[in-house]
């Protein structure tokens, strides 16, 4: 079973092809780099450029005035503020680190182009997802998914109860997010042994019971999310901000460091290009989740006016996660001399810089970002787990409560040790999720672009008098 997922997870990402570059360097891609890029693109194109052309509207619709909902379902805003719960993650600070560690301040130049690129995939998937989502009698409200939405697609002509590539899809996203349990955990406790020098052990069972108190109840998910996610993102964005200005004369070096390594004209000489390069994309892709089907069981749990509108915000939540949150982490490490993090990797490097930038304040304030981080994640992984488990197990608690408790376990056994083949899991599931979610996506997104071209329409008509 170990020596399976381990090949499927170096099928799905590692290099399946190697293009030569000039210089001597080359330029790997992934099966999920071969896929998501392209997507991102092509919605992009179909989209008339959303990211940029329709960004002051994503603004707007975060602001505007909300209306009243039935019990249960969650606003537009709400289903953002979960599904960033779970995109800003432990892959804005140790991810970051190792895109930059490996691929050099260019990589996030990268970063940056895929997070506008996956704005576009994002927006059709979360759209599509508000137009396929159905009742949900347990929790109330609504809930959906690429589950849903697949299903819909190949029922279209026979009624089936469930559908294969649909079920696929469902197992995929519960088994990547029993492996994100364990590396959570993991992480959590390790950055916390570093800071305070408190036993693995001990972490574990207060994350674990904190954990336990949200998920087992039946709608404490969204009210914690909703008060967590703003304060962790903001905190740890104004404490960049004061840092960029702290420093504000270095700022200009470090943008021209990041535009002259994004096109290797560093590394050229070193053949290091495509390092850069894909770092930068790899670290863009895994962190904003675009078209990895998870966000869209958020999205569907929203009611509103028109389902283009949640579409806009989960575009925008992948620039929140992006090229905001990635870029803060970014920024406090290219800020820090050379001498402070050479040699140092991960979680070492960034606690680091910021050791550098605000001595143990800042070393405490990184263990604590990557708890908030982290523990938002899982609430919110279990808040998408919800609509999977019901398309497989039908509407029960007790498939519900069981997964639940075996993402608790997961969690408690990854603070104590980690197993490489778990985490490899957890990649394993979200790259067969991307799979099965593209393959429905490009022949559904005409439903999605003509919700876009409907709502815009709607915006140019002058009000009725």
């Amino acid at each position: 079973m170990i020596s399976l997922i381990e090949f499927v997870y170096r099928l799905l990402w590692d290099d399946l092809i190697t293009l030569p570059l000039p210089g001597g360097s080359s330029l790997g891609l992934s099966l999920m780099v071969l896929m998501l890029i392209p997507a991102g693109i092509y919605f992009t194109v179909r989209t008339r450029f959303l990211p940029v052309r329709l960004f002051p509207e994503m603004l707007r619709v975060t602001v505007e005035r909300r209306h009243t909902r039935e019990g249960g379902a969650l606003s537009s805003v709400q289903a953002l503020v979960v599904s960033t719960a779970t995109r800003v993650g432990m892959g804005n600070l140790v991810g970051v680190v190792a895109a930059i560690s490996a691929g050099g301040a260019g990589a996030v130049f990268w970063m940056w182009i895929t997070a506008l690129i996956g704005s576009s995939t994002a927006f059709v998937e979360a759209t599509l997802a508000q137009l396929h989502k159905e009742r949900d009698p347990l929790y109330g409200g609504y809930r959906g998914g690429p589950a849903y939405f697949i299903h819909h697609f190949f029922t279209r002509r026979t009624p089936r109860r469930r559908t294969p590539v649909a079920v696929l899809f469902a197992l995929s996203g519960l088994i990547c997010w029993c492996g994100i349990s364990q590396v959570i955990s993991n992480s959590v406790s390790s950055a916390f042994y570093n800071a305070f020098a408190i036993p693995p052990l001990y972490t574990t069972v207060i994350l674990v019971v904190l954990a336990a108190v949200i998920v087992l109840r039946r709608n404490a998910t969204v009210k914690v999310l909703d008060i967590l996610v703003p304060i962790m993102a903001g905190c740890y964005f104004f404490l960049t901000v004061f840092l960029i200005l702290k420093n504000f004369g270095q700022l200009p070096a470090v943008f021209a460091r990041i535009f002259q390594e994004a096109f290797g004209l560093r590394q050229a000489a070193a053949g290091g290009f495509g390092a850069v390069l894909m770092n930068g994309v790899k670290r863009g892709l895994f962190s904003n989740e675009a078209g990895s089907g998870s966000a869209p069981c958020a999205a569907a749990a929203a009611e509103t006016d028109h389902p283009a509108k949640v579409g806009l915000l989960q575009a925008l939540g992948v620039f929140i996660d992006t090229i905001v949150i990635c870029s803060c982490t970014a920024m406090i490490m290219l800020l820090a001399p050379a001498e402070v993090v050479d040699g140092l990797t991960g979680m070492d490097l960034l606690q680091a810089a910021m050791n550098f930038h605000l001595g143990r304040f800042g070393v405490v304030f990184i263990a604590v970002t990557l708890w908030l981080f982290s523990f938002s994640t899982f609430i919110g992984i279990l808040f998408y787990a919800r609509s999977n488990v019901a398309y497989l197990f039908g509407d029960r608690w007790l498939p519900q409560t069981l997964y639940k408790l075996l993402d608790l376990v997961m969690l408690f056994v990854g603070g104590l040790a980690a197993y490489t083949f778990v985490w490899d899991l957890g990649d394993v599931g979200i790259g067969l999720m991307t799979i099965f979610n593209l393959a429905v996506l490009f022949p559904m997104s005409g439903e999605a672009l003509a919700s876009l071209r409907d709502y815009e329409s709607r915006r140019r008509r002058p009000p009725a008098s």
